[in-house]
């Protein structure tokens, strides 16, 4: 999952989340205590956010599942344990159509660029909701030993946070859709997907 480009791992990294880019082969053989699936998925959040985020883990067998309700607005999909990297992520709660969309379509095998341009065309005819207002998404990216379960702490990673602002483009922003090393630029402009990326090292 990493790139020699710094901007193009960013670029990499969030498509993996967003379905453009299946998921390496899996590695672990049974997934972790919900309570530590729960501190690991709520770590890209500010503390003052983590006690009110809703989180979804996996079970014995793997599957996706609902492990806490929450308050705040904010779901949090926890490090999936079958992967050698840690990629916990927390999105508002309005993109969760797209991006459950997404996990089903990738379960019913459509794969690659297919996963947007399905999700693209159901969002323009109004089938699949968009957000009307911008939407935040926090990301990390580690290694398989960035973070501690018993301390809670995370190193040695890559935080990302996403804007989400549908439709948006160069003009409407403000931004380049070039990417950058440093700095703000615009991901998918003009589409459903269309989002501001902004990174730091943790």
């Amino acid at each position: 999952m990493r790139s020699t480009s710094p901007c193009l791992s960013r670029s990499t990294l969030s498509l993996l989340l967003l379905g453009v880019i299946l998921p390496s082969a899996a590695v672990a053989q049974a997934a972790p205590p919900r309570e530590q699936q729960i501190a690991g998925a709520v770590t890209p959040l500010p503390e003052d956010m983590r006690a009110g985020a809703a989180v979804m883990g996996y079970d014995a067998s793997f599957k996706l599942t609902s492990m806490r309700k929450g308050t705040n607005g904010m779901i949090c999909l926890a490090d999936d344990p079958r992967q050698p990297e840690f990629h916990p992520a927390c999105y508002h709660e309005s993109m969760e159509p797209f991006m459950a969309r997404g996990r089903e379509l990738r379960a019913s095998g459509v794969k690659g660029d297919q996963v947007d341009t399905v999700r693209f065309a159901e969002a323009k005819s109004g089938k699949l909701k968009v957000p009307t207002q911008p939407a935040s998404l926090y990301q990390i990216f580690g290694g398989p030993k960035s973070f501690d379960a018993t301390t809670g702490k995370v190193t040695d990673a890559e935080a990302l946070f996403v804007v989400y602002t549908p439709y948006a483009t160069e003009k409407s922003t403000g931004l380049s859709a070039k990417p950058r090393k440093v700095g703000p630029w615009l991901m998918y402009p003009g589409t459903p997907k269309a989002h501001i990326m902004i990174s730091e090292k943790m």
